[in-house]
């Protein structure tokens, strides 16, 4: 199995990179700055394009867009959530997925039963909504959504597309206390894209296989 995996250098990202390398598949990730992994810069066309050109004409069965943002942590309502927080989520959390979806689509469709997993949140879900986190809550919400209708494009040419919650994870995004390790959640995750097909594409579940209120 060929996967790629943005975001790979650190958390979540660099812990689905260690378990699928550890079980013997291709695995391939992506980060900004680039360093040991591939280099992409989600948010600009150019380097998904080179990142394309880079992997050649192999067939990528695996496509797990992961790299993200948190940037509104602690804003207040009313002073806070200036409007370039905002477009960065957007252009990370949204833009980033669909460009890494449309730069990846030649190479997937060249796969048997090509997958794209979609790593978004529960504070995606409009059935939960505690409140606060506006920015990273709308970004992930139109992450999911998303998915939800690449899912629906896709399912003809047999690609399927999963949306997943990671779990609250220790990481510095999710913080100390969080409920679970980057690898806990990689394991669940990895099981979950296993299981993707074409009777559960535009399903949105979490790390450890319950179906999430949308």
């Amino acid at each position: 199995m060929r996967v790629l995996i943005t975001g790979a250098n650190r958390g979540v990202g660099a812990a689905l990179l260690s378990a699928y390398a550890t079980r013997g598949d291709e695995a391939l990730g992506t980060a900004r700055g680039g360093g040991k992994l591939l280099p992409l810069e989600v948010t600009d066309p150019a380097s998904h394009r080179a990142l394309a050109e880079r992997l050649g004409d192999a067939p990528l069965d695996a496509l797990v867009c992961n790299a993200g943002v948190y940037p509104d942590k602690g804003q207040r309502l009313d002073d806070g959530y200036p409007a370039e927080m905002s477009a960065q989520a957007f252009a990370v959390n949204v833009t980033g997925v669909f460009l890494s979806v449309q730069a990846m689509l030649p190479a997937l469709r060249r796969a048997r039963s090509a997958k794209i997993a979609i790593i978004s949140s529960q504070m995606a879900s409009d059935t939960r909504a505690p409140g606060g986190s506006y920015v990273y809550r709308a970004s992930k919400a139109a992450a999911l959504n998303l998915g939800r209708n690449l899912a629906t494009d896709l399912r003809r040419e047999g690609i399927a597309v999963g949306i997943y919650h990671p779990g609250w994870v220790r990481t510095d995004m999710g913080g100390g206390s969080a409920d679970i390790t980057p690898d806990e959640a990689a394991r669940g995750l990895v099981a979950r894209i296993d299981a993707l097909g074409p009777d559960t594409t535009g399903c949105f579940e979490t790390w450890d296989g319950r179906a999430h209120p949308y």
